[in-house]
């Protein structure tokens, strides 16, 4: 189940994600949200 949360992201990380989910949408030519690309980085990080 997804929760609301607000956080603060620095504007580099910011920057990279943004970058990252661009790469995405041309990859897929799909439309992909901000917060799959948050949820999907964090994933393989917390493993």
């Amino acid at each position: 189940m997804a929760k609301r949360v607000t956080i603060m992201i620095d504007d580099d990380l910011d920057k990279k994600l943004r970058l990252l989910q661009s790469k995405l949408i041309s990859k897929t030519n799909e439309s992909v949200s901000y917060s799959s690309v948050i949820n999907n980085e964090l994933r393989k990080q917390l493993k």
